[in-house]
């Protein structure tokens, strides 16, 4: 069991990279994301990169690093609005956008990891998500088929895990963390906490150990907010 945990980052992520490579990226915006990963994959250099994620993070914040340093040359995203230079990148055409709604998002990386190639749902019909894709008539109404998603690699970010790579999500830190690992041919997460077998209720594992080939000790962790909002002092 203890083969699946690694030193660091580093260490978990060698000879798994390579240029060209499809990455599935667990998190939302700077909640629940792989920094430790992500981190190693920069300073890897490897490059020509295609990830899935629901966005690339922040200006030099999480994927936002992989974007600053050119190494990705596709984003398969639903939301960019928070990352200046990924849209910089987009609009002036040094970087491939595919936007996908967040729910077909998440449930492409659901189908693949369940082996399902494809689906067909109403979300995008009649918009320029359905450009390009097969639509089909169900009970009189147009769906459009959306592929499931395959990745080389899964990077992710848990909780807790135990020695054997069970692994527990915090509130809404599971977010894309989930499917994100079942789709990946390989997945490595990192998480806050490793426990002993037996030390996670077995009803309580939100991702099974045979999903999670390896494993590092992340923390600890720095608190990074993407929008501080404070109320003004009333006054006396």
């Amino acid at each position: 069991m203890a083969r699946k945990i690694y030193p660091d980052a580093k260490a978990a992520l060698d000879g798994l990279l390579h240029d060209g490579m499809f990455i599935a990226a667990g998190g939302f915006g700077l909640c629940g994301i792989p920094e430790r990963l992500i981190d190693a994959v920069v300073a890897s250099g490897v490059k020509d990169l295609t990830i899935a994620s629901n966005n690339a993070g922040i200006d030099n914040e999480g994927l936002g690093k992989l974007l600053r340093t050119r190494q990705v040359t596709k984003m398969i995203s639903s939301y960019v609005g928070e990352n200046k230079e990924f849209e910089r990148q987009f609009l002036s055409g040094e970087l491939e956008v595919e936007f996908c709604p967040q729910g077909t998002l998440a449930e492409r990386m659901r189908a693949g990891g369940a082996g399902i190639p494809g689906f067909y749902t109403k979300t995008g019909v009649g918009t320029k998500v359905a450009e390009g894709k097969e639509v089909k008539s169900f009970d009189g109404e147009d769906y459009i088929l959306e592929r499931g998603i395959r990745a080389d690699l899964s990077i992710i970010k848990g909780w807790k895990a135990d020695e054997a790579g069970n692994l527990v999500f915090r509130k809404t830190a599971r977010n894309f963390n989930q499917p994100a690992a079942t789709c990946g041919k390989i997945c490595v997460a990192e998480v806050e906490e490793i426990v002993p077998v037996g030390s996670l209720d077995p009803d309580g594992i939100h991702l099974p150990s045979i999903y999670v080939k390896r494993l590092i000790l992340g923390s600890p962790y720095d608190k990074k907010i993407e929008f501080r909002t404070v109320r003004q002092r009333e006054a006396a």
